[in-house]
């Protein structure tokens, strides 16, 4: 039996998915704070919300909001264009995962570290980076996993990796919230 030393592994791992990864993790925060726009124009006229005290108010919101999930989308689009994910060795998974984990952590450190929590508004934005980065966490190497056993006997867990995991992590992520 050959022993491998650390420093071996993680000179052979094969980081070049942390664009699509970032990417990924940018369009699932964009799209829930699209969401939660949406929330906040429908919630416009509702004199019983509890997360505004008047309609405008949450109009001024749900502008700053949607304004906030366009520029969140906008950054993968326009710099990193990456939205091609290889999942097909030991490797790649093991480097994804990696991947995964530590720009989860990033977010989550940075959101809890950076952003002041003075609004009930923010505090719910910053409610969704953390479920987004519980998610990456928890489920999305989960399912890395299962696409990486998979992807062998099912051509289409090969093919739309991508895809698949951006719809599992947006799903995760609502159940986190």
């Amino acid at each position: 039996m050959k022993y491998v030393k650390s420093n071996e592994i993680t000179s052979q791992l094969q980081f070049g998915n942390v664009k699509s990864i970032l990417s990924m993790y940018l369009y699932t925060t964009g799209s829930l704070f699209l969401g939660f726009s949406a929330y906040l124009l429908i919630t416009v006229n509702n004199d019983n919300s509890s997360l505004t005290a008047w309609s405008g108010e949450a109009l001024f919101w749900f502008l700053i909001v949607f304004f906030l999930s366009l520029f969140v989308l906008f950054l993968p689009v326009e710099f990193f264009n990456s939205t091609n994910l290889s999942n097909s060795t030991f490797r790649e998974l093991l480097s994804n995962i990696i991947s995964v984990i530590s720009l989860s952590l990033l977010f989550l450190i940075a959101s809890q570290v950076l952003i002041n929590t003075d609004s009930l508004i923010v505090n719910e934005l910053i409610k969704i980076i953390r479920s987004v980065s519980f998610s990456g966490f928890i489920s999305i190497p989960l399912c890395l996993f299962i696409f990486q056993n998979f992807s062998s006997k099912i051509n289409f867990f090969n093919k739309h990796t991508y895809s698949l995991l951006f719809f599992v992590w947006i799903l995760s992520s609502q159940m986190f919230l």
